[in-house]
């Protein structure tokens, strides 16, 4: 399937340039910056921090505007700042790296859910597959990225990744699937109203019949009363 491909080369995306980042990114402000490991560590976590908000902000705002253009603005939405990354300043490397992280970062809970919407009732196949691909993208990201700063430089590397968010461009290729979710959800609920119908149409029955005896219940006895009498 199209769409399918399409967030898995997305996945690719994200994940290798994440990779670059978290294995990387101590050595690159070392080497190019000649930070202390100490210093490096703390721009590290930041970026680390940025990653975990932009995870949990990631899937309400997917919610109330789209997963669609959630993936679109995580991925695309990122490429002018990782471009300008391998040349920027101690000072705003700081700052670019822990916004890449935040935006970056939203695109896999969109990914995820968009997925699942693409295919109903598949939900195991699809995280296992998207979270399997996603770590596995990880590794292989840094045993190959780190393969290249061997033979090269690790600022060829993030040149190299500067381009991966580019990348991006593909979910044009993605469908809206909003309205579809929101006929299957439709559709979902008319099936359990017309599977309660029968459930709640004998106990309307029931009910019925239940006054009838007691209003004749009732009758019986006023007549009985009055027989009496």
């Amino acid at each position: 399937m199209l769409a399918v491909s399409v967030l898995l080369l997305l996945i690719f995306s994200k994940y290798f340039y994440m990779a670059s980042i978290s294995s990387y990114y101590t050595f690159y402000l070392m080497q190019k910056f000649g930070l202390s490991i100490q210093n490096a560590q703390l721009h590290l976590f930041a970026f680390l921090f940025a990653v975990a908000a932009g995870t949990v902000i990631g899937g309400p705002v997917g919610d109330k505007i789209g997963r669609k253009y959630v993936i679109w603005g995580s991925i695309l939405g990122v490429a002018p700042f990782t471009l300008v990354l391998p040349y920027a300043t101690l000072y705003w490397t700081g700052i670019l790296t822990v916004i890449i992280g935040f935006i970056l970062a939203s695109a896999f809970s969109a990914i995820l859910v968009y997925a699942q919407e693409l295919l109903p009732g598949r939900i195991g196949m699809v995280s296992g597959l998207f979270f399997g691909f996603a770590f596995g993208m990880g590794g292989l990201g840094a045993a190959v990225l780190g393969l290249i700063a061997d033979h090269t430089s690790i600022y060829l590397v993030y040149k190299i990744c500067a381009f991966l968010p580019l990348l991006g461009i593909l979910t044009i290729f993605l469908p809206d699937i909003d309205i579809k979710h929101d006929l299957w959800r439709l559709k979902v609920r008319f099936n359990r109203l017309y599977i309660l119908m029968p459930s709640c149409f004998v106990h309307l029955i029931l009910i019925t019949f239940t006054f009838r005896a007691l209003f004749a219940f009732r009758s019986y006895l006023f007549i009985k009363h009055n027989h009496f009498l």
